[in-house]
């Protein structure tokens, strides 16, 4: 009698940088091993399966201590070969190396942990015939197709308790406090830690604002009493009639700046400014980041288990389902501008520079 044919697994993640990724790997490393297959963790995302795929066997002794751990075991990475659309006619075309080593290495399923960009990716595999399973990841909350990103809850932990710190150096100085979060085209971080936080004025990339509103709103708690400001803005807001701020190339950043100068000169208060940035990415995840996070990957290792591919793995209302990977494609969960969050923030006079 031959040698039973080895059952196996890939998992790689992709994209920047979440809280729980450690904790996804652990739970597919886990629930797999649990049902018979051996874990393939592809290094480095989708460019360990170019060329001679690099990858590690994973065992449960392998992922021991990873559930609180932030970052990711097995690197990650959003440019190289994979940074534009596929043109299938080039010279060389990565999506089929890519699809070919999956073949190569047996896998019965490659679950790939990422973001809107990752799943675009994931899901042209799928039409070339690869058997993959998505699992969304990304601080901002903006993938569509879920309802919750694990990584968010996290973020949105840290930018509430930054505003609590600003909180206490504003009122002591009557400054304006300007906090700058994540948030390229979706304003969930900013909106959350805003409400969380007590936040006087926030600014989201949903709705561009005018920072005389703002200002005039600042002056008019000076007025009754409030002698400090504390303004919360994503990075991509801009406002009325002009376009996001760039550092350089397309890397956002200095409407927290631009917000702070342009208070302070219209107000004549003195206002400050503090950007977040990575920050947000870093650290251990949140027990409700770890538990989101567990259950994606349990999930998505009993999906292929179950033969189900060129699905995403998504929490909607309170179960974990799979949806087509097209749902999480091509556009971003964006705040509306009349949702209840917006309502509840305008009942509690908050100011969206509007």
């Amino acid at each position: 009698m031959g040698k039973t044919p080895i059952r196996r697994i890939g998992v790689l993640t992709s994209g920047g940088d979440a809280q729980g990724l450690n904790a996804v790997i652990r739970a597919v490393v886990k629930t797999a091993s649990g049902l018979g297959y051996e874990v393939l963790g592809i290094e480095d995302g989708f460019e360990g399966l170019i060329g001679e795929p690099h990858y590690r066997v994973m065992t449960s002794a392998d992922v021991r201590g990873l559930l609180p751990l932030g970052g990711t075991i097995l690197g990650t990475t959003n440019k190289g070969h994979f940074g534009g659309p596929r043109v299938p006619d080039a010279e060389f075309d990565p999506y089929s190396e890519a699809v070919q080593n999956i073949e190569r290495l047996g896998l019965k399923g490659l679950i790939t942990i990422g973001g809107e960009g990752t799943q675009s990716i994931t899901l042209e595999f799928s039409r070339m015939g690869a058997p993959v399973i998505g699992v969304p990841k990304t601080i901002d909350n903006d993938l569509a197709g879920t309802d919750r990103t694990f990584g968010f809850d996290t973020a949105l932990r840290v930018a509430t308790d930054a505003i609590d710190r600003l909180h206490t150096t504003a009122a002591s100085h009557d400054r304006v406090m300007v906090l700058e979060v994540m948030g390229r085209h979706a304003g969930w971080i900013a909106l959350h830690s805003g409400i969380a936080g007590g936040a006087d004025a926030i600014l989201i990339p949903e709705i561009p604002f005018d920072v005389n509103k703002v200002a005039a709103y600042v002056l008019e708690r000076d007025r009754t009493g409030s002698n400090f400001s504390i303004i919360v803005c994503a990075e991509g807001a801009f406002p009325k009639g002009g376009q996001p701020l760039y550092v350089t190339g397309n890397r956002l950043g200095g409407v927290g700046n631009f917000v702070s100068e342009q208070i302070e000169q219209i107000t004549g208060k003195e206002s400050r400014c503090v950007v977040l940035g990575h920050l947000q990415r870093g650290g251990p995840p949140t027990p409700a980041d770890r538990i989101l996070a567990t259950r994606f990957g349990a999930a998505a290792v009993n999906a292929i288990h179950n033969d189900i591919a060129g699905e995403l793995i998504a929490l909607r209302a309170q179960d974990i389902i799979t949806v087509p990977l097209e749902e999480a494609c091509g556009y971003v969960k964006v705040v509306r501008p009349h949702n209840d969050l917006i309502r509840t923030a305008r009942g509690m006079g908050v100011n969206f520079g509007i």
